[in-house]
C-alpha cells in the first residue's frame, strides 16, 4: 500500500512537473502584462504633462496596439488559471478560484455539469452490476473450495468484506491525498478526478447538488470493470477471496464519493439510514470530514469511514511521502505551497500534524 501511495503521487507529480515546464512560455507572456500596464501608464503621464490645460479625448488615450496586447495578456492570465493548470486549489494565489457565498453550487471544471446524463447512469449501473457478478462468482467458488460448508463460507466472506471495507478507507485517503496535492487537469487518466477534487475546496457545497451517478461516475474509470477483470484473471479460481476483496474494495472506492457528499449535508438533508451509518462509523461523519476543509488541507483524507485518519495524521504517513516525492523530482505538494511552515517542518523530518489539527 505504501508503494501504491508513492507510485500514485509520483505519477501525478511527474505529470505536474512536465506541465509546469511545458507552460513556461505562458508564464513569461503573463508577466509581460505588468510591463504593458506600465507602458500604458507612462504614455498617459506623458500626454497629461504635455497637455495640462487641454481635455484629453478618448481617442488620444486609446493606443489600439497596447490595448489589444493587454487584452491578449489578460486572456493568457485567465487561461493560466484554468482547471487544466497546476495548483487548481482554493487558497493558492495562482488558482484563480474564489469561494461562492453560502451553500451555493459553483462548477469549477470546464464542461462539467450537475445534470445527470444517461451515459453516466449506464456507466455506474454497469460497473456495480459487474462488481456484483465478480463478488457473487467469488463467493460461489469459495463455497466450492470449502466443500459446500455454507456457515464457514459465510463467515469467511464476511471477514473478507470487513477487511476490504477497512482497507478501502486507507485507499480512499491515499487517493484523496494524491489528487489534492499533485497533478492537474492534464494528467493522463486521472486529470478529471484531480481537477474535481482540487476545485472542490473552493466550492465544497457543489457536491451536495449532484445526484448519485453524476457524483460517482468519474471513479468508475480507475475502479471499474477492466480493473476487476484483470484482478480476477490474476487471482484465478484458486484464490476467490482475493477477487471478493477487490470487488468490495473497488465498490467502496467508488461509493466513497457518495459518502463524501453525505458528510457535506445536514442530518435533515439525508435519509435516516445515512445518519445511522455515520453514527455507527460505517461511513465518514460530518465532524471528521470538516477537519479536512481547513487550509492547508493536510490531513483527514480518508472518506470511506475515517477509521484510518487519526493514525495516518499522527504518524506523518503523508508527510513522509511528500518528502520522498520532493527529494525524487523536486515537486512540492499543494499543502506545502499553502503553508510554508508545514513545508519547513516536513523537510526537517517533523512529519506528524500538530495536535490542534487532529480530531
Amino acid at each position: 500500500m505504501k508503494f501504491t501511495a508513492f507510485t500514485i503521487a509520483l505519477f501525478a507529480s511527474s505529470a505536474s512537473a512536465f506541465s509546469v515546464h511545458s507552460s513556461f512560455p505562458v508564464k513569461q507572456r503573463t508577466t509581460s502584462s505588468t510591463q504593458l500596464h506600465a507602458s500604458l501608464n507612462s504614455k498617459n503621464d506623458d500626454l497629461y504633462a504635455g497637455q495640462t490645460n487641454t481635455a484629453l479625448s478618448a481617442a488620444t488615450l486609446a493606443d489600439v496596439d497596447v490595448v489589444e496586447q493587454l487584452d491578449q495578456a489578460a486572456e493568457v492570465e485567465s487561461a493560466a488559471k484554468s482547471y487544466l493548470d497546476d495548483g487548481f486549489i482554493f487558497g493558492l494565489e495562482s488558482s484563480g478560484l474564489e469561494r461562492p457565498k453560502g451553500k451555493s453550487a459553483n462548477v469549477v471544471v470546464e464542461g462539467d455539469s450537475l445534470e445527470t446524463q444517461p451515459w453516466q447512469v449506464a456507466a455506474v449501473g454497469t460497473t456495480f452490476a459487474g462488481h456484483a457478478i465478480f463478488a457473487g462468482t467469488a463467493i460461489y467458488q469459495m463455497l466450492a473450495l470449502n466443500n459446500g460448508d455454507t456457515v464457514f463460507t459465510a463467515a469467511e466472506s464476511l471477514a473478507v468484506i470487513a477487511s476490504s471495507w477497512a482497507i478501502a478507507d486507507l485507499g480512499s485517503g491515499i487517493l484523496h491525498w494524491s489528487v489534492d496535492n499533485y497533478g492537474n487537469g492534464r494528467t493522463p487518466i486521472m486529470g478529471g478526478i484531480i481537477a474535481a477534487f482540487q476545485g472542490h475546496h473552493s466550492a465544497q457545497w457543489t457536491i451536495t447538488y449532484r445526484e448519485f451517478c453524476n457524483n460517482v461516475y468519474k471513479l468508475c474509470i480507475p475502479f471499474g470493470i477492466p480493473t476487476m477483470a484483470a484482478i480476477s484473471l490474476l487471482a484465478g479460481s484458486e484464490h476467490p477471496s482475493v477477487t471478493l476483496f477487490f470487488a468490495v474494495f473497488c465498490a467502496m472506492e467508488i461509493l466513497s464519493q457518495e459518502f463524501h457528499k453525505w458528510a457535506h449535508m445536514s442530518k435533515g438533508e439525508v435519509p435516516s439510514y445515512v445518519n445511522w451509518l455515520q453514527d455507527v462509523g460505517l461511513t465518514i461523519s460530518r465532524k471528521a470530514h470538516a477537519n479536512h476543509h481547513k487550509v492547508p488541507y493536510d490531513g483527514n483524507y480518508c472518506i470511506v469511514s475515517g477509521l484510518c485518519n487519526d493514525y495516518l495524521d499522527s504518524s506523518g504517513f503523508f508527510r513522509k511521502f511528500e518528502h520522498a516525492v520532493y527529494e525524487f523530482n523536486g515537486v512540492e505538494s499543494n499543502s506545502w505551497k499553502l503553508d510554508p511552515e508545514l513545508r519547513a517542518r516536513t523537510l526537517m523530518g517533523d512529519y506528524s500534524l500538530p495536535l490542534k489539527q487532529k480530531r
